[in-house]
This record gives C-alpha cells, structure tokens and sequence, in this order.
C-alpha cells in the first residue's frame, strides 16, 4: 500500500529496508513542540490571508493542541510508517478532525517545515546553552574571588614558570566561555529567520504573510531566498562550530581538574558527587566526571565534521541527505549541555589545597623573572643580559640544591657585584604575584577588580570590588619589590 501523505504517483509501499533508511521519528519526534508550534502559527495566517476558513482554523489549532497533550501525556503512538514528525502529527490530526487538517499543508512543504522546526529547535537549545554558560561563569567567578590571594604554579610546557593566583587561572576560564556566550549569540542572531512559507523550493501562488509567521514564532524576519531558506544548515552548522570551540575550553579545564587531583599535584580535590571509585582497589577516588566532560568534545568535532561533510556535496535545493542533520546536532546539544551541567557542579563544591599550591609555586625557580626584572629596575641592567645573568643564579641554586630565597647576599655578588640586599624583596612568590599589577596580570588587586567586573556583567548589578588581605611577614616580603 503506497503512503497515504505523499504516495498517489506510487502503486505499491516501500520496502521494510527503505522504511527503514527513510523513517526520522525516532529521533525527530523531539520536535514536536516546534512543529506544531509552526503549525498553529501557519494555519492562523491562512485564516488570516483567506486561504483557510475560520472554522478550519479553529478545528486546527484544537485539534494541534490535543495532539501536543496526547505527545506529552505520553499517550501518542508514533508510526514509522510516517516517517517523521510531520506526518505523525498530520496523520492524527485527520484522525482527530477529519478533512480540515488536509488543507493545513496549503502553501507549505515538508522542506519549510522541517526547516522552521530545525531552527525553533537550534534556537531553543542556544538559550539553554546561554543560560548554562552564565551559571558556571559565576560559579568561577564566585570560587575566583575566593581564591584570589591563594598561590600556585603557572605553568609553560607544563612546567613551572610563574607564580600566579587561582582566582587568577579560573578567570582565564571565565574570559573563554565569555567568547564562548558571544559566539553563541551570533549564531542565535543569524538563524532568527523564518523559512516558513518558502514552500518546497520556489515560494507559493498562495497570497501568505511571512512576515506574520514570522512574528508568531518569535523570527525577526522571513527568510529572503526560498532556495537558501530550504537547503540552508549554517544556523546548525556554526552553532556546532561555536559549540565544538566551548567543548574544547571545557576539555583544557577538565584535563586541568584531572591533573589536579592526582596524588602527585594534590591541588584539589572533586567532592564525591563527582567522583567514583573503583572496582578492585578500595583507595582509588577517579574524577570520571572531568574526565568524561574532557570526552564530550569529540562527539560535538564529531557532529560537526559530519554535517559539514554531509553538505559539502549538495546542489540547491533540499535533498535527503540533510535529515542527517538532526541526529548528530540532538546528540551534541545533549553533551554540551550536559557537559557545562557537570562543570558547574565540579567548580561549585571543589576543594582547594592552598598549602599544597603555594609549595608547588616555590619549586623550579619560580621567581628567576623577578630577579630578572629586578635587575633591569634597580641596577639598570638590559634585559637580555639580565636574563643571562639570572640564569647563572638559577645555576648557582641548583647546584646547591636550594630555592632562590635560599642564596646569601655573597652567594649573589659571586654571580655580579652590582646585586645588593634589596633583592630578597622579589624573591618570595607571594612577593612575584603582587607585583603583576599590569592590567590583566596576576596580582589580587588585579584578580578581585576582574571577579567584581564580571559579577556585574552577569548578574546585572553594580558589584563593588573587595580588597585583598595583604599578608605580610612570614612567606610575604615587603611590596614586591616595586620600589
């Protein structure tokens, strides 16, 4: 029997491995709210445009409601003889209210259809997406204000380089996902527009209104090429780009919080929300979350690359080809979400070792830029050879096996004679730190002023920066050095 919504020209039904190829609703069906949602907003245009009595209309849109709860209430059989959402929800709605529901397909096509329902869909998981970024920003920058003054080793190559602070090193983090929520609100911008009423390919005879649609579904406008409005998947192909760019900041993070956690760093530690154990040995705490976020990017390149490569090849207008846009971009929306889910939750109860940082932070001549810098400042030194001069320092200390603050005065001037006793104001860490007062840089002042700026940015409130609490004496030496 040949497919009561399309199949007139054809004698016979398809056989069970093309249902098979052909059938979406196994995973299209999770558009049911957008295409029905599109639906309403098409029929009360053609009312409007006189196309479509008010009677049907009505019956339409009672009938559309009640499929929507039947969907919900989890009561709707889907068919996949049907093929897709489209005709699921079409195929009851005759069922429900006979003849009328035909004429809801005037001045329409599966290809504008599917196209509306893609973007309403794309553009609600951008808010979802949106929303989440927001959250785990504070959530860093809330952890960033408290750790502002709290130490630990910045890392080149991963080895040791600088002192930095934590509140520092997560802000780094609130700056990606920053760029992370603007991207994804250019690619919300672009794909507000409605390609409903585009038709198959070539628009309609009927007199529609797709500026009315297009307001009824909250689009900015109607799309201003049928042709482009039904083969176009940019609007989820630059959203899979925006997220693959998010997935990937959130993979460094991850790896970051792996690394942290082992035994050997010790900077952190993952409450046991976030942590599983193991099946043979008792000791073992494994930060799968983290590990599993640090996962996900490759299933949102994977989706990526594969609409990409599904598009490549295609000649205008739609071909079947694009119904594979759909199961890969769901699965990616999913981990992005779940994703920033996770790491919201990983930040919000972690707990920091700040001995531990600051330990670390003193090992590998951490300081040996100060005391390059120092030189330039104090003793008119270029540079360059300052540079060289600390290096052979760093030699002397090695070979001594002692830290930096660890070398006399003597020990100093054995290296160059123009080396005073000011010097052990820049060795400390706590010293290094508080000096990088450039903007942008390191210091608590600096880290504070930043956590302030973007409490306010997201909460919409003007929050005043707090003042650090200079620890003087014990690991602290005087200013930093700036004299």
């Amino acid at each position: 029997m040949s497919n009561r919504m399309w199949g007139g020209r054809f004698s016979s039904g398809p056989d069970a491995v093309m249902e098979e190829i052909n059938a979406s609703i196994g995973f299209d069906q999770r558009l049911y709210r957008q295409d029905i949602a599109g639906s309403i907003a098409h029929a009360t245009m053609l009312a409007e445009a006189g196309i479509l009595t008010h009677e049907d209309r009505d019956a339409i849109v009672t009938g559309l409601n009640a499929v929507l709860a039947e969907i919900e209430s989890q009561k709707f059989n889907f068919s996949r003889a049907l093929e897709d959402i489209h005709m699921n929800v079409e195929s009851r709605l005759r069922e429900m209210i006979g003849d009328a529901a035909g004429r809801l397909h005037t001045a329409r096509s599966r290809n504008d259809q599917v196209a509306t329902d893609f973007r309403l869909y794309v553009r609600d998981a951008i808010d979802t997406l949106l929303a989440q970024v927001k959250v785990l920003q504070l959530a860093l920058v809330e952890r960033a204000d408290a750790e502002a003054e709290t130490i630990m080793p910045g890392f080149t190559h991963l080895q040791s380089a600088q002192p930095v602070t934590f509140g520092h090193h997560l802000l780094a983090y609130v700056e990606m996902l920053g760029r992370d929520h603007g991207r994804l609100t250019d690619a919300r911008r672009r794909l507000n527009e409605s390609p409903l009423g585009s038709a198959a390919l070539a628009g309609t005879p009927y007199p529609i209104d797709r500026d009315m649609t297009a307001k009824a579904l909250g689009f900015d406008r109607p799309t201003a090429n049928s042709l482009d409005a039904v083969s176009d998947r940019d609007f989820i192909i630059e959203t899979l780009s925006a997220g693959a760019i998010m997935a990937m900041h959130l993979s460094r993070f991850a790896e970051e919080l792996v690394i942290w956690s082992t035994g050997q760093f010790n900077f952190v530690r993952l409450s046991d929300k976030f942590s599983t154990g193991s099946s043979i040995m008792p000791q073992k705490r494994n930060p799968d979350a983290a590990e599993l976020v640090r996962a996900k990017v490759g299933r949102v390149l994977g989706a990526l690359t594969s609409l990409i490569v599904v598009m490549k090849g295609l000649p205008l207008a739609y071909s079947k080809d694009m119904q594979e846009d759909k199961e890969v971009a769901f699965d990616a929306l999913d981990a992005l979400s779940l994703s920033l889910a996770a790491m919201t939750g990983m930040v919000g109860d972690l707990q920091v070792n700040r001995e531990r940082m600051r330990e670390a932070a003193s090992m590998g001549f951490s300081t040996a830029t100060d005391v390059a810098d120092w030189l330039v400042r104090q003793a008119n030194i270029p540079f360059r050879d300052a540079h060289e001069i600390t290096g052979h320092i760093v030699k002397l200390a090695e070979e001594k096996g002692i830290a930096l603050d660890g070398l006399t005065i003597e020990d100093f001037k054995l290296i160059d004679h123009r080396i005073d006793s000011r010097i052990h104001k820049v060795l400390s860490v706590e010293a290094s730190v508080r000096a990088r007062r450039s903007y942008g840089g390191t210091a608590p002042e600096n880290v504070l002023a930043q956590a302030a700026r973007w409490k306010s940015l997201l909460t919409g409130t003007t929050v005043e920066a707090r003042k650090p609490v200079v620890k003087l004496g014990g690991h602290g030496h005087g200013d930093g050095g700036v004299e």
